[in-house]
């Protein structure tokens, strides 16, 4: 099925360091944008993270720290990348969770800013676990009926995902969903704005999800002793909260709405 497309969308997977949002980096980076016309552009590259793979992640991907020394940084090609994917729709596995907020923080590593009010994000794992519950491995599998030779390499993953999506938009055309509250719909359609409400665990107002939009429209905490409380609620009677956050481990994002939410306050 080609997708009806408003707008280009990239498929991504990200080969990283390891599993820390703030403080790992990617090692390698893959995509294949979509054009409207059903155009398709695929771009890999292996990166110098600057630090050291771990070795629990080498494990997975099999690269090793030899792989990339002489590989360019990710600042390097940032910006490059950035006009990539500029104008464009998002989408991968896991990646509302995982990829896309380490790719912000590497961008904003490198005095790149991401804007996410423009795009749509599409998380293909969410789609499957809410219809299949099951991993990559097996969605290909079970939605292409291929068997994927070369898991946990980028290129081979984005493809793989990008493959796995079309074959869900075939599979699920007129499935019936059933939500937590008991509603019946049929979501899984050719578009990608009811996509990616689908696939979205949470509102997120920051990448990681630590701050949320609640059934209001509010944006809240998301974790911690404050889980639920309104940002500018807890900002005010705590101030000290606002400074806690900015000198720990935080994504650099989740920092930047703090900050934006915590000046909005001030002008009120």
């Amino acid at each position: 099925m080609q997708l009806k497309l408003k707008r280009p969308i990239v498929f991504f997977d990200l080969e990283t360091t390891g599993l820390d949002v703030v403080n790992d980096r990617i090692v390698e980076v893959s995509i294949v944008k979509v054009l409207p016309d059903g155009k398709e552009e695929i771009k890999t590259k292996r990166l110098n993270p600057t630090i050291p793979i771990s070795e629990e992640s080498t494990k997975i991907h099999h690269i090793t720290d030899e792989d990339v020394k002489d590989e360019p940084t990710f600042k390097s090609i940032a910006k490059s990348l950035a006009q990539f994917i500029e104008g464009c729709d998002v989408a991968g596995f896991n990646s509302n969770k995982f990829d896309v907020p380490l790719l912000v923080e590497e961008f904003l590593r490198a005095g790149v800013d991401f804007d996410m009010k423009k795009r749509k994000f599409i998380d293909v794992q969410t789609i499957f676990h809410k219809m299949e519950r099951r991993t990559l491995i097996a969605a290909y599998k079970f939605y292409c009926n291929k068997d994927l030779t070369k898991a946990h390499s980028a290129e081979a993953d984005t493809i793989a995902t990008y493959e796995v999506f079309k074959s869900q938009l075939d599979m699920y055309k007129d499935v019936d969903f059933k939500d937590a509250d008991g509603k019946t719909s049929k979501p899984i359609i050719n578009d990608i704005d009811a996509l990616s409400e689908f696939s979205s665990q949470t509102k997120n107002v920051d990448f990681a999800g630590r701050i949320v939009y609640d059934k209001n429209g509010v944006e809240v905490i998301n974790f911690g002793k404050h889980k639920g409380k309104p940002v500018e609620e807890v900002l005010k009677k705590e101030p000290s909260y606002y400074n806690w956050i900015m000198n720990n481990d935080f994504p650099l994002y989740t920092k930047k709405i703090l900050t934006a939410i915590k000046l909005r306050g001030f002008n009120k």
